[in-house]
């Protein structure tokens, strides 16, 4: 089966790897879908952490809710003030405003699955690419 990303409606059919990749050092993403093809409902992304890596920073949205679902490894994940080691299979809703951040401190690589409603975030992706390029030392 070929990939297949279509326009907000239609059927979206991706191989293991399909989909835009973002390479942050050793933070990588690869968006499955985006506002493009959602009609702005959600942005759906796959984020690879290797170990010792953190995330972007602590931070929040003022009016998207995030939702990660963590795949492989135990990443730490900061809500509002306090990190948590999360294990393959764990489901977290993070509503808008709340102050949210990721890292893997294991020696595994860590996945989390990633919806962003509603969708938009990739339109950060290539200055948060650029930050990190910027930053060296934080990738």
């Amino acid at each position: 089966m070929p990939n297949t990303i279509a326009k907000n409606g239609d059927l979206i059919c991706l191989q293991p790897g399909g989909g835009r990749h973002y390479a942050m050092g050793r933070l990588s993403a690869v968006f499955k879908a985006d506002e493009d093809e959602t009609g702005s409902g959600y942005s759906i992304s796959e984020w690879i952490i290797e170990p010792g890596q953190a995330g972007m920073g602590a931070h929040h949205h003022d009016a998207n809710d995030e939702i990660f679902y963590v795949l492989q490894g135990e990443p730490e994940i900061l809500t509002g003030e306090t990190w948590r080691t999360f294990a393959p299979g764990s489901f977290l809703r993070i509503p808008a405003g709340m102050t949210h951040d990721f890292r893997n401190n294991g020696d595994q690589p860590a996945k989390l699955l990633n919806i962003f409603i509603p969708g938009g975030f990739e339109r950060n992706m290539p200055g948060i690419v650029k930050w990190f390029e910027e930053n060296p030392d934080q990738a």
